[in-house]
């Protein structure tokens, strides 16, 4: 076995235990997932999908739910976006269920889910690490997966304080990872590295004192372990302020607009909204409300539902704003459609708004 030599220490003996500890501990304390019970590509596929910016708690529910409603990339291929979309709803990051609707059309195209790396890595929405993800756990492939968990036990183990976003601490890393793999079980091993990173090498209070990797571990000896990995990037996160207006008839309809592409929860539906640079004074609302949704002489009915609302995304903090505004009947409106309240749940929207909606009852 060649060594891997990052900043010039070596750690031969310790490369010869280090996947046999990490594949020991996993049959002891790895986690029991339905997408481990299966080689079949596609569902291995959809699992990953769903498994990006989401934790397992949060994904199983959505990996049944598809599973079972499309347990084919053909039968998912045949579906329409507004049904994919309306399954997806709730679990954020919708352009990756644009991609996987995408890759099951290319799969269906293709006629199999070819074994080959460079289908795969073709397939929207596939980067390194989900393609080594299904080439390793569908078809025993020897391709090393480089998650934030994998990079967070390499970084800590092999002391790697080269920041993990750079250039030379991605190439670094990636480097180290092929050198570790257990390219006679490359399904094991990698499934043992990930659920060691997410259970016991954890981001904040790891299990140190029962880490089958102690004595080895040049972190711990060094007393960095919250020190690593390194990162040099810090994004800042933009504040948004929207103002929703539930605007609905007395006969039980409610006005829709569907959000364009280019911007958050692209092809999700939304109510009327006002993005502004600050938060909206009462005043400025009902300026808009009797500018865009309500025409003269109509009585209307305003109330303020739900006031500086925060959701979180990765990289922005939205602050809503939520009225609802009540009409005798439909009117003619560029803000949207008018659809039947008791229909929305056909509808995908952003999960702010199912969330103001509950502040509604």
């Amino acid at each position: 076995m060649t060594c891997f030599v990052p900043e010039k220490h070596y750690f031969c003996n310790m490369i010869s235990s280090f996947s046999a500890q990490l594949e020991q501990w996993y049959h002891q304390f790895g986690r029991d997932l339905p997408w481990r019970g299966t080689s079949d590509p596609y569902l291995i596929m959809l699992s990953e999908f769903i498994l990006q910016q989401t934790q397992i708690c949060q994904g199983m529910d959505y990996y049944l739910r598809f599973a079972e409603r499309f347990p084919t990339a053909e039968s998912l291929a045949k579906a329409s976006e507004e049904e994919v979309m309306r399954l997806w709803q709730g679990l954020g990051y919708y352009s990756r269920a644009r991609h996987l609707h995408a890759a099951a059309k290319q799969i269906a195209d293709a006629g199999t889910f070819r074994r080959d790396y460079s289908f795969v890595r073709a397939l929207p929405g596939v980067g390194d690490y989900t393609a080594a993800a299904i080439m390793s756990f569908a078809f025993g492939e020897a391709y090393a997966v480089l998650d934030g968990n994998v990079q967070r036990v390499l970084a800590r183990h092999f002391g790697i304080t080269e920041p993990v976003d750079t250039t030379q601490g991605k190439k670094l890393l990636r480097a180290l990872a092929d050198e570790m793999l257990d390219r006679q079980h490359p399904a094991l091993y990698n499934q043992a590295i990930m659920d060691f990173g997410a259970c016991w090498c954890k981001p904040s209070v790891p299990l140190c004192d029962t880490c089958p990797l102690a004595d080895t571990c040049q972190a711990l000896s060094m007393h960095q372990v919250n020190m690593l990995p390194v990162k040099s990037k810090h994004t800042a996160v933009r504040d948004r302020y929207l103002t929703y207006i539930y605007t609905r008839t007395k006969d039980g309809q409610t006005l829709l607009r569907r959000r364009g592409s280019g911007d958050i929860w692209q092809g999700l539906f939304e109510f009327p909204v006002i993005e502004s640079v600050n938060k909206l004074t009462s005043q400025q609302v009902d300026e808009f409300i009797h500018s865009s949704l309500v025409k003269a002489n109509i009585k209307a009915k305003v109330e303020l539902v739900a006031s500086d609302f925060r959701h979180q995304l990765t990289h922005q903090r939205l602050h809503a704003d939520f009225y609802l505004l009540t009409l005798p009947s439909a009117v003619e409106s560029e803000e949207g459609k008018w659809v039947k309240e008791s229909d929305l749940d056909r509808y995908a929207l952003p999960r702010l708004l199912e969330k103001l909606l509950e502040k509604k009852g």
